[in-house]
């Protein structure tokens, strides 16, 4: 690897994260950006096993549905269901849980300096 390129696989991560109800998400580090890869169980919920263990507000989120869905709510209200091979972008403020009793596998971007759970 050189500085111009880099290669890094997200499953096995330069930062790693166990949420309060045991799902799981990774992270590595790219030059500029970062690259998540997260697995949530049934049950996951963003305010509850996130929030609470952080005691931070939800920020703006991009990523990307591998398998399984997520339900997300605006800081509005509103509710959407985002499911496999959907991309998206919350806005600060949103909660996020699993839809169903599968697992969601999701990838989440965005820059280095905001990197952190």
């Amino acid at each position: 690897m050189n500085n111009e390129t880099i290669i890094k696989d997200p499953s096995s991560s330069d930062t790693g994260w166990e949420f309060l109800d045991g799902s799981t998400r990774s992270a590595v580090n790219l030059r500029t950006s970062f690259v998540g890869i997260g697995t949530y169980r049934p049950g996951w919920r963003w305010s509850e096993h996130v929030g609470k263990q952080t005691g931070k507000p939800s920020e703006n989120h991009i990523g990307y549905i591998l398998s399984g869905s997520f339900i997300v709510k605006s800081a509005n209200g509103e509710e959407s269901v985002v499911g496999p091979s959907e991309a998206f972008e919350l806005a600060p403020g949103h909660d996020a849980w699993v839809n169903g009793d599968q697992p969601c596998v999701a990838l989440d971007f965005g820059c280095n300096e905001k990197h952190e759970l």
